[in-house]
């Protein structure tokens, strides 16, 4: 087959889902409530980082895992499967190891830092230095990754094997996709099967190395979305149509279960939440599709820089908050410098360290030049 020419918007829409990692994590140290796992600021905290959080919360993972099966099935099935899985050897399982090895002793040193400065303990976040990490961090998303593509490539080496069903399915999803109040409908009510089994408003974040097959499957039907979506990928474009429509019902929807939270049932809660992932699948896919379609050298670059910057930036996110604990500023402002500081950090080394050395080679596979230039289209 052919190569599949460049998707601009797809590589910036995962770059962003990533790197909406710091927005993410600069905001948990001033939640309201308790956490066994991130350190809270003892006297700044807002309801407003609990929005914020729970809503970049909502549909992040969902997209990136829909992208990540759109691109795992675009190398499924342009290099095969031996080249493929070796590119996610390469690509995913390397760095996953390096870099939860490396980075435990700094996360390790970050908690420990703030926690002493916060005067407060963790009890499902060690601060004593171990050579094995007891969990993933934020490379959990890696962790399952890996496993949702060697079980999807299984899974589709042995439909190979099968051509009426392997048509059969992507006839089906054709269909369902070409009509968009059936498939939100649809798809609805899968996630919301998903989570009464849970038995959970949301997907919990699986930190553990034990995979949490719940949390598993529930990520599985994203990955297996995008990878049929780019079985059926002549029918993206249908993402633009409605796509500032969904975003703003999901948003509003959002918004107001939000406010609304001490008013309704856990349950209703939960069915919200399984209607406003698909609407943002499909609204923020279609505004990606719709204005980051042509190749921009500044997002060509983000997306290059992306995979480093979301691999580094937890430490920081963690340690800052304990420097300026004590400053007398507001909490919102304290919030922007750990996330401002945090994304100097994470680009300045990727753009000094990392972009031209072995280490982006190893990320991304081969090194590329400080100055962006317009050959980096291809």
């Amino acid at each position: 087959m052919n190569k599949t020419e460049r998707i601009h918007s797809l590589d910036a829409l995962r770059a962003i889902m990533m790197i909406l990692g710091i927005v993410l994590h600069s905001s948990e140290t001033y939640n309201l409530g308790r956490s066994t796992i991130w350190p809270k600021d003892p006297v700044d905290t807002h309801l407003f980082f609990n929005y914020l959080s729970s809503i970049i919360h909502i549909f992040r993972m969902p997209i990136f895992f829909v992208i990540a099966g759109f691109f795992g099935a675009m190398l499924y099935d342009e290099r095969g499967p031996v080249r493929m899985i070796k590119n996610r050897i390469s690509r995913i399982v390397l760095p996953f190891v390096v870099f939860l090895l490396v980075l435990n002793p700094v996360i390790t040193f970050a908690a420990r830092y703030t926690t002493d400065s916060f005067k407060i303990t963790l009890s499902a976040l060690s601060t004593e230095f171990t050579l094995i990490p007891g969990i993933t961090y934020h490379l959990w998303f890696l962790y399952y990754l890996i496993l949702l593509t060697f079980s999807t490539f299984l899974l589709a080496d042995l439909l190979k094997r099968v051509p009426f069903v392997t048509r059969l399915i992507s006839v089906s999803f054709q269909w369902i996709l070409k009509r968009r109040l059936l498939n939100i409908i649809l798809f609805f009510i899968i996630i919301f099967i998903l989570l009464v089994w849970m038995w959970n408003t949301w997907a919990p974040t699986p930190l553990d190395f034990a995979v949490d097959f719940k949390v598993f499957l529930f990520y599985l039907f994203f990955y297996l979305f995008g990878w049929l979506l780019f079985k059926s990928r002549e029918l993206l474009n249908s993402f633009m149509k409605n796509d500032w429509l969904f975003t703003i019902l999901g948003f509003l929807i959002y918004t107001s279960k939000f406010l609304a939270r001490d008013y309704i049932s856990d349950v209703l809660y939960g069915t919200l939440n399984a209607l406003v992932v698909w609407l943002f699948v499909f609204g923020i896919t279609g505004l990606f599709l719709r204005y980051a379609s042509i190749h921009s050298k500044r997002m060509r670059y983000i997306s290059d820089s992306s995979y480093w910057v979301y691999l580094i930036h937890l430490p920081l996110t963690l340690f800052i908050p304990g420097v300026i604990v004590d400053w007398p500023i507001p909490v919102l402002l304290k919030f922007l410098i750990v996330m401002t500081l945090t994304t100097v950090i994470c680009f300045s080394t990727y753009h000094y360290l990392v972009r031209g050395t072995f280490i982006g080679k190893f990320l991304n596979g081969r090194k590329y030049p400080i100055k962006v230039s317009s050959d980096q289209a291809v």
